[in-house]
């Protein structure tokens, strides 16, 4: 039942930044962990960002120092703010949330619709 809804992509020169969003429309679920992946033709998903809701983040290695990840558990949003982008970050960038059903042990993984991010001058 976990809904996300991505946005904040876009056309940037290599330096420039871009704030992305994700909003997750719930009920009757815990969202636990909140992130993206990204994934480029020939190369392989990998993680850009993750944070928990206690607001421990994670980041891939070449991302670590220019991109932040925030969240408000409140509105069920995860942000992240990209700075210094550059043509290798260009990719489809996929939110995804880790969720568990109130009164079930089960956990599940849901992913938005992805957004296009092209860092190119």
């Amino acid at each position: 039942q976990v809904q996300l809804v991505e946005s904040g992509g876009g056309l940037v020169q290599p330096g420039g930044s871009l704030r992305l969003s994700c909003a997750a429309s719930t009920s009757g679920f815990v969202i636990n962990t909140m992130g993206w992946y990204r994934q480029t033709p020939g190369k392989q998903r990998e993680l850009v960002a993750a944070i928990t809701t206690s607001g421990s983040a994670n980041y891939g290695y070449t991302v670590k120092g220019r991109f932040t990840i925030s969240r408000d558990n409140g509105k069920n949003t995860v942000y992240l703010q990209m700075n210094s982008l550059q043509p290798d970050d260009t990719a489809i960038y996929y939110c995804y949330t880790e969720n568990r059903a109130l009164g079930y042990s089960m956990s599940y993984t849901s992913w938005g619709q992805g957004t296009q991010v092209t860092v190119s001058s």
